[in-house]
Parts: structure tokens; C-alpha cells; sequence
């Protein structure tokens, strides 16, 4: 177990944040681009998944996430021929990237409709996190709480937790992190 806890630290999944914009003429090829990179990083080892922003408006940068379950994993995709080969064909579609890594809590303070920038101070996201959960908690317990009492402890909480995670990753924590983005990132 400690041998596994120690791997886990020295090598913890990681998301890769880019921001792409086609060069002018090339949007159709662009999206080709993405498709087919989607599909190469989908068949590599560790790989957790691909969300793509596409832009709105006058914004013309499309945010990817590539999301894989080790630093290890994305390393051998990044060295890969083909990814060589995908990088390639990007340069000939896109101007150059801006890329950023993230691990752990750092996923959570992402601003899609924003530039890249550092993750906020890791004891601002602490108080966010602790602030959200606080939150989510309280509310859970005074809607469902008096339904879930009859249940054992271990349910209660499985069922508990289960609604609060996805509440927390896609709703919550994208929420408090637009209200409180001029403290996160001052």
C-alpha cells in the first residue's frame, strides 16, 4: 500500500489544457484535426478523456482537455510518433498553442472562457473547496438527510457522496470559481 501511495504522488493523473486557434481559412480543416487527435488520444493507455470548448461569438480559440490517469501516460503519448505526426498537422492548421498542466484540485479552478493562467494559491482553493462542500453538504443533508436516516450509515453516505461529487465537480465548483475569480486570481 505504501509503495502504491508513493507512485501515486510521484506520478498523479494529469490534465493538459490548450488552447488552439485556426488559422484563418482553416477552421473546417481544424475540426478535422480535432477529431482525428481525439481519436488517437482516446486509443492510448491511461487516457480518462477529451472535453473540447469550441468558440462563441467573436472568440475564435477552442479550449481541449486531454485528461489521462498518470503523468507517465501522457508523457509516453506526448513522445509518441503519433502525436509527432498529429503536432504536425496542427501547424499546418493552427497557430502555435498555449498549454498549461494540471493535477489534482487545479482541475477544478479552470476558467474555460478565459485565458490560461497559473492555478490560484493552493490555500485559495482550499477555502473554496472547503466553502463549496460546506455548502453542498448543508443542503443535501436539509433536503434528503430525513429521507436518507433510516438507512444504514454506509448508504447513507454512499448515496450522499454520490450525489455531491457531480454536484460539485459541474456545478458547484464552476460556479463559485466565476464569483470568486478576482479573489482566486488576484
Amino acid at each position: 500500500m505504501v509503495n502504491e501511495d508513493l507512485r501515486k504522488e510521484s506520478d498523479p493523473p494529469v490534465s493538459i489544457m490548450m488552447s488552439r486557434m485556426p488559422l484563418p481559412g482553416k477552421e473546417q480543416e481544424f475540426e478535422t484535426y480535432l477529431n482525428g487527435i481525439t481519436e488517437a488520444a482516446q486509443r492510448q493507455p491511461g487516457h480518462l478523456g477529451v472535453s473540447i470548448i469550441r468558440p462563441s461569438g467573436q472568440e475564435r480559440n477552442y479550449y481541449i482537455l486531454f485528461k489521462f490517469d498518470r503523468r507517465s501516460n501522457l508523457e509516453h503519448w506526448e513522445k509518441s510518433d503519433e502525436r509527432a505526426r498529429w503536432r504536425s498537422i496542427a501547424k499546418q492548421v493552427s497557430e502555435k498553442p498555449k498549454r498549461h498542466m494540471v493535477t489534482g484540485l487545479e482541475a477544478w479552478f479552470t476558467l474555460p472562457d478565459q485565458a490560461m493562467v497559473a492555478p490560484p494559491p493552493l490555500y485559495k482553493m482550499a477555502v473554496l473547496a472547503w466553502l463549496a462542500i460546506y455548502l453542498l453538504i448543508s443542503g443535501l443533508l436539509w433536503l434528503i438527510g430525513p429521507l436518507l436516516e433510516p438507512h444504514p450509515l454506509m448508504l447513507r453516505t454512499l448515496i450522499l457522496t454520490g450525489i455531491a461529487v457531480p454536484l460539485m465537480t459541474f456545478l458547484l465548483m464552476p460556479l463559485l470559481t466565476r464569483i470568486f475569480k478576482n479573489w482566486l486570481y488576484s
